[in-house]
């Protein structure tokens, strides 16, 4: 028997239900094609179970792409875990029409969040306001004094410079590979490229890097 179509109402209660996996850097076991696919079939027929279980394995690898992707600034009012809440609500939505032709689920929950990430520049590109000039009134904890959070800042700025200056499938395969944590088999299925292809880019991207780094230009 086929399940009821779910609502938007009930996807959204399906992402605020899971909680964050905060110390956990990516789910046990493996985020391929073929291992993607039964769940993903379940999942998009409306199985709660499924919808859980997928949200499990995706949601944490989201969060460590989006907090890279974004350097763990917040830009306007989404932080890093705010975008990556709605990349998590975006892929809910797109299950029931998902159809598999060929390629992995990976790729599609990649290309959401890429384009999350993307929206969520444009947006504070288009933000005009003005900051104010008190800073809020909120307590300072251990490891959090000015001095350590601006050291932070300016590495984290300029970490984010040095990624920058590398072509775009460079910054992606680095982001996957070392941010989030992926194996080169999922990074491929998740860029629509070959895991050799990965391979050399990921060693190219790095090599360039160490050069950048060695001639003082980080």
């Amino acid at each position: 028997m086929t399940a009821p179509p779910r609502t938007t109402e009930q996807s959204a209660s399906d992402v605020r239900d899971y909680r964050t996996l905060e110390t956990t850097p990516r789910p046990n076991g493996r985020l391929t094609k073929e291992d993607l696919d039964p769940l993903v079939k379940d999942a998009g027929e409306g199985n709660p179970a499924a919808i859980h279980s997928l949200l499990q394995m995706i949601e944490p690898v989201v969060v460590r792409y989006c907090r890279a992707r974004m350097g763990g600034r917040d830009l306007s009012y989404l932080s890093a875990d705010d975008v990556a809440q709605e990349v998590c609500l975006a892929v809910l939505k797109a299950l029931p029409d998902y159809q598999d032709r060929g390629g992995s689920f990976l790729y599609l929950v990649h290309a959401i969040a890429a384009n999350k990430v993307a929206d969520a520049y444009r947006a504070v590109a288009r933000d005009r306001s003005e900051p104010v000039p008190e800073l809020p009134e909120r307590p300072l904890v251990a490891g959090n004094e000015p001095e350590s959070h601006a050291l932070h800042l300016d590495l984290g700025a300029r970490l984010g410079r040095l990624l920058a200056s590398l072509p775009r499938v460079q910054q992606e395969i680095l982001t996957l590979r070392i941010a989030v944590g992926f194996s080169a088999q999922e990074t491929a299925e998740a860029l629509g490229i070959s895991a050799g292809n990965v391979r050399v880019t990921q060693h190219r991207a790095l090599t360039r890097l160490r050069g950048m780094i060695g001639d003082d230009e980080f």
